[in-house]
């Protein structure tokens, strides 16, 4: 690996750019610093994949570093885990997080289990990148959540960004590590400011998750949350797509919450959690998944064993439903204004 000093965030000259292009200057990086990093998957070589994160690095670097497969998602975990034993540091691509299930085996049974079974002889430095949730109408088969499955499993990583200044400096990180990473995109975020209905779908509103991303090599540690913004009212807990809907919903409604974007759900980082709470007294949850055994249920018993004494009601939760994911219903589907608002007047009451 080329030794190279991290750009100082404060000094760097910046673009102003999406989580795309963020994700595709982490890739370019990481492949012009490290010859071991490999990528495949369906469509990323010539194609520049589905999303258009691997564009123009196969030309770069050659067919032998960046690669298409068969549609085969068993088959394409299933290489990159023994790339990584053999000492490569592939970065897979999924096309979507729907598509990933034929490949849990080769996560679960083998990646995540690399390094215990062979007492520390062998490790599984992979990266298996996904877009998931929604935003784009894919309905059932384009637009899942299965983020809880995986931090269920000892031995993986979970990490989700919510900004392209995030999804850059976490990549690169996720790439360096030594275990497995499995790092989701939000879509729905992908390309910069989008447009989502409310709840009314006669009202509108923008964000505008694009900014500005040092330029150059640059690393965020897995499982250090960030502090959207600091409150006194209640505390948020959130990640990926769900921290800009809630940015948005609590400025419309002038309420003071201190919001937390978890980044890694594992490692996480429940010191800022605790310390979070502990101020405020109250707690809320938002993610897109389905309610039950998502990832807030884990979030909500957390808070509830450390912060018990210091809660003056209790966590409330705002999630996907426990359902098929509906197409023609999406916007209904996600976590929204109306939805986010009962539960902060709830709060609030108590």
């Amino acid at each position: 690996m080329i030794e190279e000093e991290p750009v100082s965030l404060q000094d760097a000259p910046t673009r102003q750019i999406n989580m795309i292009e963020a994700i595709n200057d982490a890739l370019d990086i990481m492949m012009a610093r490290d010859p071991d990093v490999v990528i495949l998957g369906e469509d990323v070589g010539y194609f520049g994949g589905v999303f258009r994160a691997t564009a123009g690095l196969q030309n770069k670097y050659g067919k032998h570093r960046v690669f298409d497969s068969p549609i085969n998602e068993c088959g394409i975990v299933g290489a990159a885990v023994g790339m990584a034993a053999y000492g490569l540091r592939p970065v897979p691509e999924i096309q979507f997080a729907d598509y990933i299930y034929p490949g849990l085996d080769q996560l679960i049974s083998e990646a995540a289990r690399m390094r215990y079974r062979s007492a520390g002889e062998f490790t599984s430095p992979l990266t298996v990148r996904s877009p998931f949730g929604g935003g784009i109408f894919g309905g059932q088969t384009h637009s899942q959540s299965p983020e809880a499955l995986f931090t269920h499993v000892a031995g993986l990583k979970t990490v989700i960004p919510s900004t392209p200044h995030d999804a850059k400096g976490l990549l690169i990180a996720a790439i360096e590590d030594n275990d497995p990473v499995i790092f989701f995109e939000p879509k729905r975020i992908y390309n910069g400011p989008f447009d989502g209905y409310y709840d009314n779908p006669s009202k509108t509103w923008k964000n505008h998750p694009g900014g500005k991303v040092p330029e150059g090599y640059y690393s965020i540690p897995l499982g250090k949350a960030r502090v959207v913004r600091e409150g006194t009212a209640m505390t948020v807990l959130a990640y990926g797509t769900m921290i800009h809907v809630v940015e948005a919903v609590l400025a419309e409604k002038g309420v003071d919450a201190e919001i937390i974007d978890l980044r890694t759900l594992v490692p996480l980082d429940i010191e800022t959690v605790q310390k979070s709470v502990e101020k405020t007294g109250k707690c809320l949850v938002v993610h897109e998944a389905t309610r039950t055994s998502g990832f807030g249920a884990e979030l909500s018993a957390l808070v509830q064993e450390r912060c018990f004494y210091h809660l003056e009601a209790p966590v409330e939760r705002v999630t996907g439903f426990d359902t098929p994911y509906p197409h023609s219903l999406e916007w209904a589907y996600f976590p929204g204004p109306v939805r986010i608002g009962e539960a902060v007047d709830r709060l609030l009451k108590d």
